[in-house]
C-alpha cells in the first residue's frame, strides 16, 4: 500500500531523569536534553533529526514532565506548545502512551505512529529511516503491534530480549515471547541460540490498533483517557489529563500490553548502530578515541602515560591534563567532579546512589 505521509506521526517519550548519567544528567536537565557526545546536538534533538526527513514537523508529539516543557520547546523550536504533552507525575510508559494515542486518534483517526525514546543514539540514520518507513507501512495495513529488535553483539544484561524465529522471506516476524533482563549466563545462551534480540523500546502501530489493545488488556487505563475525549484540544485538556494520570496505575507498555497481546511482531535489524546510551561505559563506546583509547567529550585534553579513559567536561574553556591514569571516567560539571573506574558499571551506580542520598 502507498503510505500517506500526512497520517504518519512520531511520539517522542522524554520524561525520564537519566539517573545513571549523573552528574551530567540531573533532574532539572536530564540526559535527553544534554549534549553528551559533544557534537552540538542533544539526544532529543538527534531523535527529532532522525524522523524529520519523513515525518512532517506538525506530526510530532513529545511526552514529558511538566517541568521540561519549556526545555523541549527551547531545544525543538520547530514544535508548537500544543505538540508538547505533559505528565503531572511519572506513571511509567503505558499511561503516557495512552494519553498520546487517544489524543492522536481524535486528531486523525487514520494515524499510524512510531513511539520512540528520546535518549538513544543511532549512527546509521539512513538505514533507520528505511526501517521506520517499512514499519509504518506494515502497521498501517493491518491490526498489528510492531516493535523493533536489535541484533545483539554481546551478552548484555541491561536489556530486555525478544524471541522470534527469523524468516528469510520477511524481515518482520511474530514475537514468540518477551524476556526480562537476564543474568550473564542466560544472556550468553540467548546470544548462542541466535533467535533473541535486544528490545529497543521503539514501537509502531496505528492509533486504532493500540487503543483496541488498551481496551482489552489495560481497561482501567483505557477508561481514564477515553473518558476525557471531549477535553482533548480544549482549555480543559491539561486539568483532565492531570486527573487521569493521578488515578492511573504505574505500568509499562511492555508488561501491560506487549507481553499479552496477539498480533505482536518484531522488525529485527543489525545495522542501525543503535545504543540506548544507558551508562558511562556505553557513552565511552560511542566516542572517538585516540591511539591510547582515551575518549574525550567537550574538553581540550592532554594525556601522558594514560589510556582507556573517558573525559566529559562541561566547561569548554577548561583544559584537562591526565597523567598516569588509565581506565577511568572523569566527569566534570559546574558543581561536581566525579572520578570512577570505567569498567565497573555496578560500582559507578553505587557511587551515584551514595552521592545522591
Amino acid at each position: 500500500m502507498t503510505l500517506d505521509k500526512n497520517n504518519c506521526y512520531c511520539i517522542i517519550m522524554a520524561g525520564g531523569i537519566g539517573s545513571r548519567f549523573w552528574p551530567l544528567s540531573r533532574e532539572e536537565k536530564p540526559k535527553q536534553f544534554v549534549d553528551a557526545l559533544g557534537i552540538g546536538r542533544t539526544f532529543i534533538q538527534l531523535t527529532y533529526d532522525r524522523f524529520a526527513g519523513f515525518i512532517p514537523a506538525e506530526n510530532f508529539l513529545v511526552l514529558t514532565g511538566e517541568v521540561y516543557k519549556e526545555l523541549v520547546l527551547e531545544q525543538l523550536p520547530q514544535l508548537s506548545p500544543s505538540q508538547v504533552l505533559t505528565e503531572p507525575c511519572r506513571r511509567n510508559t503505558a499511561p503516557c502512551i495512552a494519553y498520546a494515542m487517544y489524543k492522536l486518534r481524535q486528531m486523525n483517526p487514520k494515524a499510524v505512529a512510531v513511539v520512540t525514546p528520546s535518549d538513544h543514539y543511532i549512527s546509521n540514520t539512513a538505514r533507520f529511516a528505511v526501517v521506520m518507513q517499512e514499519g509504518l507501512a506494515f502497521a498501517a495495513s493491518r491490526p498489528a503491534l510492531l516493535t523493533v529488535g536489535i541484533t545483539p553483539t554481546f551478552p548484555a544484561t541491561g536489556y530486555g530480549y525478544i524471541q522470534t524465529r527469523q524468516d528469510k522471506e520477511s524481515s518482520i516476524t511474530p514475537v514468540l515471547r518477551f524476556k526480562e533482563k537476564p543474568d550473564l549466563t542466560t544472556a550468553s545462551q540467548y546470544l548462542a541460540e541466535g533467535d533473541y534480540f535486544w528490545n529497543s523500546g521503539m514501537f509502531i502501530w496505528s492509533a486504532q490498533t493500540i487503543i483496541g489493545a488498551f481496551e482489552q488488556y489495560l481497561p482501567e487505563v483505557a477508561s481514564l483517557f477515553a473518558s476525557i475525549d471531549k477535553q482533548y484540544g480544549t482549555s480543559e485538556e491539561q486539568a483532565a489529563v492531570n486527573q487521569a494520570f493521578h488515578l492511573s496505575p504505574s505500568i509499562s507498555i511492555d508488561y501491560g500490553i506487549m507481553e499479552k497481546a496477539a498480533q505482536v511482531y518484531v522488525r529485527c535489524v543489525a545495522d542501525l548502530g543503535w545504543s540506548d546510551v544507558g551508562s558511562w561505559g556505553a557513552l565511552y563506546s560511542l566516542l572517538e578515541k585516540d591511539a591510547a583509547a582515551n575518549a574525550v567529550s567537550g574538553a581540550d585534553s592532554q594525556f601522558s602515560h594514560a589510556g582507556q579513559n573517558l573525559i566529559k567536561e562541561t566547561n569548554p574553556n577548561k583544559k584537562v591534563i591526565i597523567d598516569g591514569l588509565s581506565g577511568y571516567m572523569i566527569a566534570d560539571t559546574e558543581d561536581v567532579l566525579m572520578i570512577c573506574p570505567l569498567n565497573d558499571e555496578n560500582h559507578i551506580k553505587e557511587v551515584i546512589q551514595q552521592a545522591n542520598k
